[in-house]
Formats: structure tokens, C-alpha cells, sequence
């Protein structure tokens, strides 16, 4: 899954696909490089950010959403209702959702009518106060649970199961040790019987690791987590630098085929 930020705050990539027509294109040589699926955002949901209005966020993605969709499999970042239905009205098949259905009441709905898929991540609070939920004391065990509640919200809005796929969250409502520990445990998520999204490229987390780093410089970071990932069960990473992380998953891949080791049941 390759990361498309049409935000002018993007902490990993600075703003540079603000312009529709700059995004569209890096989609594109996203897909010639490898990617399986677009994840298209319109607002920055790092620690610390502010909301956006829906029209805003609707400007920016669904220029980008109706040109990629038209060759790619196409994820829409939001938590918001309205700009989901939208995105899939011009061709999403994804909509990834940050709060896993706890910030738009409406938003379960509109994925049931739909039929879209729908990544529930697991995260506490709001981007600006998440890190005053970062208090764990079974890391695995509370993602797991928190995850198994979001899985119940989704059926009783009328999900399908089978549209459902869990991301654990790295680097959301955690501290850096607490994602450390949540990607280490990843194959405990797999009991849960869906497909596992990981999502660790370039995120702060990995500076315990690497020290105090940009975003930029942290790629070699995220290709060991990716690594990780990809052996501990996960079935779809989401990364910004899809040339590079596809050798990565494809090397990892082969370790696990050498391995024996079966794709977790979904």
C-alpha cells in the first residue's frame, strides 16, 4: 500500500503532493513501481494535528481518488462519513479509518451501504491528546481486545466480516516502546482472523532505534519494521517508499516460503 498525503502538513513527506495533479502522478509511478493499492489522505492525522473540515479534505482527495481509481485499487484515508461516500462513489474500494468507528457515528453505515473494505486501527483519543491514552499494562492483549470491540461495532452497523481488516495502530495513542511491543506481538492479532495491516514507515517511533532522525532519513528503519512485519503475519504494509519496500517484501516473502511458513488464516 503506497502512501499518497494530499496535505500541506504531512510530517513525512512536507507537503510536496499538495497539488492534485503532483499526487496523481506519484499514484502512478507508485503502481509502476509496484504498489497493490493507493491509500489517498487529505488530512493529517499525526500527533498533534488539527481536524479538517470535510470540504476541505473532500478538495483535496476526490480529484485524486477519481484519476487513480481508474487503474489502481484505490484506499481512502478518513475517519469522516461523508468524505468516505464520496471517495467510494468515484471508485475507493478501501476506506481506512484511524478511529476504527469511533469518531463519526455514520461512518459504519456508509461503509455497510457501500460494501467498501474497511481497515479498523486501533488508537485511543484524538491526534491532539492521543499520547494521554498511551498507559498500558498487556500492550498485545489491550490492542487485541480493542480491536475485537471495533470487529463487534462494525458487524452490528452492518459490515460484512470479510470487509474488515485490523492495522494495530503503530505510533498511534503509543509511546515509542509501546509500538516496539505491538509489532513484535503482531502474530497474536492473527487469532483474530483477519487480514493484518502494518503501518511503520517513517514514523517517530522508529528514532528509539535510529536516534533523532527526519522522517526522511529513516527509510533503512522502516524496511527492518516492514521486514518484521511481513514475517510476524501481516498481509498489507503501508509505506512511502514502494520501490524500495517492495524488494523488501519480496525478500521477506521468500524467507517465510523457505520457512514453510503459511499466510495466517484469514
Amino acid at each position: 500500500m503506497g502512501i499518497i498525503n494530499v496535505t500541506p502538513d504531512s510530517f513525512a513527506d512536507g507537503g510536496l503532493r499538495v497539488d492534485p495533479s503532483r499526487a496523481i502522478e506519484d499514484g502512478w509511478r507508485m503502481l509502476e513501481d509496484g504498489a497493490d493499492i493507493l491509500d489517498i489522505g487529505g488530512e493529517s492525522t499525526r500527533p498533534g494535528a488539527e481536524p479538517l473540515e470535510a470540504e476541505e479534505e473532500l478538495r483535496r482527495v476526490l480529484p485524486v481518488v477519481e484519476a487513480l481509481s481508474s487503474r489502481a485499487v484505490v484506499s481512502v484515508d478518513t475517519y469522516k462519513a461523508v468524505v468516505a461516500r464520496e471517495a467510494v462513489a468515484r471508485g475507493a474500494a478501501i476506506i481506512n479509518d484511524i478511529s476504527a468507528l469511533r469518531y463519526d457515528p455514520v461512518l459504519g453505515a456508509v461503509a455497510a451501504e457501500s460494501g467498501a473494505a474497511i481497515v479498523l486501527m486501533h488508537n485511543r483519543g484524538r491526534s491532539h491528546d492521543m499520547y494521554k491514552h498511551a498507559e498500558y499494562a498487556d500492550v498485545a492483549g489491550e490492542i487485541a481486545a480493542e480491536l475485537s470491540v471495533a470487529i463487534a461495532a462494525a458487524e452490528n452497523a452492518g459490515i460484512r466480516r470479510e470487509a474488515i481488516i485490523l492495522d494495530p495502530g503503530l505510533g498511534f495513542a503509543k509511546q515509542a516502546r509501546h509500538s516496539y511491543e505491538a509489532l513484535a506481538s503482531l502474530e497474536r492479532l492473527t487469532s483474530l482472523r483477519r487480514p493484518l495491516l502494518s503501518g511503520p514507515s517513517r514514523k517517530s517511533f522508529l528514532k528509539a532505534a535510529l536516534g533523532d532522525v527526519p522522517p526522511s532519513g529513516r527509510e533503512w528503519g522502516s524496511a527492518a519494521a516492514v521486514t518484521a512485519s511481513v514475517l510476524l503475519g501481516a498481509h498489507i504494509v503501508r509505506v512511502h517508499g514502494v520501490r524500495e519496500m517492495v524488494q523488501v517484501v519480496r525478500v521477506a516473502d521468500c524467507v517465510l516460503a523457505a520457512m514453510g511458513t503459511p499466510p495466517a488464516a484469514v
